[in-house]
């Protein structure tokens, strides 16, 4: 038997090339270590985050209720648009939104939300010009009008978009009901209530013909009331706008931006 027709026999296994496995680059051991840095990063800014809003917060809260004498259990809302951290960082607060309901000054009452605006941390404090609303019901609107003369301010009520109050007046020893309703607004930082209508005994009638069958017996009732509120407030606090919304009186401030650095604008007003 030739060569050439010899059968030839595979080499054994273990004589052959064994293919070499390539190294797997184990790479998600690193991904794990990432995320979790970035984890312990983002739980660390919105700890501090927390932290800051909370410090903030409660510094509001007592300041309100410190400088407005106001009872120490008095609930004052807080909100603060935004990151606290970044805008600490930037020295300045963008916008400070503060609430609170009956809130009490002298013999008045209502509730109470102001906005802040750019309030300068470093520099300061100071801030830009803010404005706030004041809210009364029907009881509050009458404690508030009590101590104004020839106002019936036991009568008063709230019908957007007046005020209503009511009387009565003396023809020949019979007392006539008289309705008025009045129409809102400011004024040099007054509340001004004008007559708009008027109803003599259920019937609508005007001013004139109210003068010419009571005389000037009428007149107070007619030409309207200015209500100095300037003592229950800072003078940099002055009115703006009164209007009625349903069964509440709703009253527009301003809010001077130097109220923060200015003791004369932080006084309280006088009534001449």
């Amino acid at each position: 038997m030739s060569a050439d027709t010899q059968p030839t026999e595979p080499f054994p296994s273990e004589w052959r090339e064994q293919p070499v496995a390539r190294r797997r680059h184990r790479r998600w051991p690193w991904l794990v270590a990432i995320l979790v840095v970035l984890a312990l990063v983002v739980a660390a800014f919105f700890a501090g985050e927390w932290i800051a809003r909370d410090l903030i917060t409660k510094g509001v809260q007592q300041q309100v209720v410190s400088r407005l004498a106001l009872p120490a259990d008095q609930e004052v809302d807080v909100d603060i648009p935004g990151s606290v951290l970044f805008q600490l960082a930037a020295g300045t607060i963008d916008e400070v939104r503060l609430s609170s309901d009956d809130v009490t000054v002298g013999d008045v009452s209502g509730d109470i939300s102001v906005d802040l605006r750019q309030v300068k941390i470093w520099d300061g404090p100071t801030m830009a010009d803010g404005a706030a609303t004041v809210t009364l019901d029907e009881q509050q609107v009458r404690s508030l009008l009590a101590t104004v003369d020839g106002l019936p301010a036991e009568s008063v009520g709230l019908a957007a978009p007046n005020v209503t109050a009511s009387t009565e007046l003396s023809l020949f020893g019979a007392a006539i009901p008289l309705q008025i309703a009045l129409t809102p607004s400011a004024a040099d930082g007054d509340l001004v209530l004008s007559p708009a209508a008027l109803q003599l005994a259920g019937a609508d009638i005007t001013a004139d013909g109210v003068r010419e069958r009571f005389g000037a017996l009428a007149d107070p009732l007619l030409q309207g009331w200015r209500v100095c509120i300037a003592q229950y407030l800072p003078a940099g606090v002055p009115l703006q706008a009164v209007r009625v919304e349903g069964s509440v009186l709703v009253a527009d401030f301003a809010v001077d931006g130097t109220l923060l650095t200015d003791a004369g604008q932080r006084a309280k007003g006088t009534c001449a």
